[in-house]
């Protein structure tokens, strides 16, 4: 039945509803749905920002500003999520790799993870951060964050037909060249204060790093026993490298290994000639226990060549860096360059700890070279246990990387994994290396005096700041520094006066973006003429980097220990609130 309208006004109304531009129910439901979702995360953000503010105070010494608080609060944040830090690796593989979705990604995190970890995407585009840190008295510890892929990078070149790893050999003269040139540029006279340092990741130098793992298989079952017996994964020994002077395949080790642990050397070598020569000291880092015996060769015979002391009597000073120069007089006396040039890491959750460090103590002292030592706690402790424990279980092939899921990489030949049983047992151990390094360095000072080529150099790689007062009374016990009451108004600390020779031999050191308010406390509290504490700062591309830190999300966990991260985001919190009040304020 047709409807016939007749009022002018009642034909308005229809007309009006049939144009009318209003969202159907539907949507008015959907959208009363997203305004109160958003209001109450908005509210439940808002409260867990209060209980963060209201369950720290923030610290004295801290010039972030204020978005780099707010980058941090997120970017921690999110590290605060166990799954989420677990699935890492994951959503970005996932989400890097989707059409449309990956830009919107990238720039992400760009803005947040890489511009809070990573320095620059090169080692130039680092030196504004580096003139930044060093106007705050930090210095830096370059490292070129890019790994060759075990599985993936085996022969990988790029368009120019150049191998990854060779590349990665550039990177890393060039950011000897770029500590240098930053160096030469801030320092007024060259004699003390060179701070910006370059790392080194054996693993990323060769084309394949199952050669490494075939050496350190070599090593394990080749080296001379000790007495007392260091555990797995061993202690150098100086005749490590001989294996190398042959060309044919000798037990565990290939005509391809041989070839490829040659050019490594080689390269190293090379690497470690140019920064003598432009006087910036060189880190070796410590990686996973089947890398390390082949690791420690390397390190312990570039320490042998680079590190040598002079033989009358620690006469030649330190302080003499005339042979930074380019002229030929310069470069024949390798005596009056940096010493110690090469450091080695030590890790303090391995089980071989302390009684290697012991040796290697011998060993320097032995072969007339100094000791470079980097001592850490280590970053791999759920790989080693659960690798171990893979490697034991009936039937399980040993040392081969081919299917991480079925087989194993570890190589220990021990029944007990290599690493301590516990946090507790790794800190007694870092507490123990610690007060050994300290008599040592005092010792050393004892017996070539104030101005005497140092005989060993130590950095302290720790986030805890237990270790660092624990490191910093002990100085004080020795006799290697004096307390001081410094600061203003209110704000006042017991600083540690440095002197020059300590600081010469000494330095603290902490990832970049992590654990900064103990950074800038260790900026105020240890007093020395050149700068005691340093960052280690990656640089590389964000597409090269990303997979390396994805990679490592899981097993970088321990860095920061438990409720590590949370603990950075209600110190980021608290700064954030303290400079929102400071501008009501002002």
């Amino acid at each position: 039945m047709n409807v016939i309208i007749r009022s002018g006004a009642l034909r308005i109304f229809v007309r009006a509803r049939a144009f009318s531009t209003a969202p159907p129910p539907r949507l008015r439901r959907l959208g009363r749905v997203l305004v109160l979702s958003s209001a109450l995360s908005t509210s439940v953000l808002g409260y867990a920002f209060y209980t963060d503010v209201s369950n720290i105070q923030p610290a004295h010494f801290d010039k972030r500003t204020l978005s780099d608080l707010v980058r941090a609060y997120i970017v921690y944040g999110m590290c605060s999520i166990a799954p989420l830090v677990d699935a890492a690796p994951t959503i970005l593989d996932i989400l890097f790799g989707t059409p449309g979705v990956s830009k919107i990604a990238e720039s992400f995190v760009r803005a947040t993870f890489f511009r809070q970890f990573v320095g620059a995407d090169t080692a130039n585009g680092a030196l504004p951060l580096l003139a930044s840190l060093r106007t705050e008295n930090k210095g830096a510890l370059f490292a070129y964050a890019v790994e060759v892929d075990e599985k993936d990078a085996v022969g990988q070149t790029d368009i120019n037909r150049q191998p990854v790893h060779k590349r990665t050999i550039e990177e890393i003269i060039g950011s000897i060249n770029a500590s240098a040139d930053f160096e030469d540029g801030t320092l007024q006279n060259g004699h003390t204060g060179r701070r910006t340092w370059v790392a080194v990741k054996l693993t990323a130098m060769l084309p394949n790093a199952q050669s490494l793992i075939n050496f350190s298989i070599h090593l394990t079952n080749t080296r001379a026993p000790l007495e007392p017996p260091v555990l797995f994964p061993g202690t150098p020994s100086p005749s490590d490298l001989s294996v190398l002077r042959s060309s044919t395949s000798t037990g565990a080790l290939t005509e391809s290994d041989i070839h490829d642990l040659k050019e490594l050397y080689n390269d190293l070598v090379k690497i470690c000639t140019h920064a003598e020569e432009r006087g910036v000291r060189v880190f070796i880092d410590a990686e996973h226990s089947w890398y390390q015996p082949a690791i420690d060769a390397f390190g312990h015979a570039l320490m042998e060549r680079f590190n040598k002391l002079p033989s009358n009597n620690f006469r030649r000073t330190w302080w003499n860096t005339s042979s930074w120069t380019s002229s030929q007089s310069a470069k024949g006396s390798a005596h009056d360059r940096v010493r110690p040039l090469v450091y080695v890491t030590y890790q303090a959750y391995l089980r071989r700890m302390p009684a290697h460090l012991t040796h290697s103590l011998e060993l320097a002292r032995a072969g007339g070279y100094a000791l470079g030592v980097k001592l850490v706690r280590g970053a791999y402790h759920p790989h080693e246990v659960t690798a171990h424990q893979l490697a034991r279980s009936a039937g399980s092939p040993v040392g081969s990387y081919l299917s991480k899921h079925s087989r194993s990489l570890s190589i220990s030949p021990d029944p007990e994994p290599p690493v301590q049983p516990s946090k507790n047992a790794t800190d007694q151990c870092y507490y123990d290396c610690v007060t050994m390094l300290i008599d040592a360095i005092s010792r050393d000072i004892y017996r070539s005096g104030q101005f005497g080529a140092p005989g060993i150099g130590v950095f302290f790689g720790t986030h805890s700041w237990t270790s660092c007062e624990f490191i910093l009374e002990e100085l004080v016990k020795k006799g290697l520094g004096a307390v001081e009451r410094v600061g203003i108004d209110e704000v006042r600390e017991d600083a540690v006066q440095i002197p020059l020779e300590v600081g010469e031999r000494i330095a603290f050191g902490q990832l970049y973006g992590m654990s900064d308010a103990l950074t800038n406390y260790l900026v105020g509290r240890v007093q020395c003429e050149r700068p005691c504490v340093i960052k280690y700062v990656p640089f590389g591309s964000l597409v090269q980097v990303m997979p390396y830190l994805s990679r490592r999300a899981v097993e970088n966990k321990s860095v920061l220990g438990a409720g590590g991260a949370a603990r950075e985001r209600k110190e980021a919190a608290a700064l954030i609130w303290k400079k929102m009040k400071e501008l009501v304020g002002a």
